[in-house]
């Protein structure tokens, strides 16, 4: 053979091996991002599960405070009000601020719940309460799940190199989800 032919095997060589690093890179990297937004879809699934739970739940506790607590119109109002708005909610973000509102309308009702000994030692009541109370424990691990889910994908889209494949596919980062205002002082309760 031609020294000149074994160059150009050799330049072929390398081009053909550059290309297939290439290619496999982008490959790896674009299913890698793939699993992680399905894992936050998964994630956010979860999410809608636990709280579509709780949204079958409160017409239930409602009732049953009614029948004890018919003066407490502005909360049973609220409740329901706040149940109403995240069955309308469409995208995620309306979804999060809705549920953030409901979250917050239930502590009141719960609050409330504490004026009226009778009510807090029926059996309903108590079961229905109970029920809630696992679903809120569901839903705070789902949350939690979802949101290291989304905290891993942002991560990897925004890191370089994975960021260019990120941005020429199309990805875009997810939104937490984040805790309703006032989360983070202890609610009073009155006698």
């Amino acid at each position: 053979m031609k020294r000149s032919t074994i160059i150009l095997l050799i330049v072929v060589g390398i081009i053909l091996f550059g290309a297939l690093s290439v290619y496999s890179f982008v490959k790896g990297t674009y299913n890698a991002i793939v699993r992680l937004d399905e894992t936050v879809a998964g994630g956010w699934a979860e999410v809608e599960n636990n709280l579509q739970r709780r949204f079958d739940l409160i017409p239930n506790l409602v009732n049953t405070v009614k029948g004890f607590a018919a003066q407490e119109k502005d909360i049973l109002l609220g409740v329901t009000e706040a149940r109403a708005k995240v069955g309308g909610a469409g995208n995620i973000p309306d979804k999060m601020a809705a549920e953030n509102q409901l979250s917050g309308a239930l502590s009141r009702l719960l609050m409330v719940v504490e004026n009226y000994p009778q009510l807090k030692s029926d059996g309903n009541f108590q079961s229905l309460q109970d029920e809630l109370a696992g679903t809120e424990n569901r839903i705070a691990v789902a949350r939690k799940r979802y949101n290291e889910s989304v905290k891993a994908y942002n991560m990897t889209i925004r890191q370089f190199p994975q960021n260019m494949i990120a941005n020429n596919f199309g990805f875009e980062k997810k939104e937490f989800f984040q805790a309703p205002e006032g989360a983070e002082t202890v609610p009073t309760v009155e006698f």
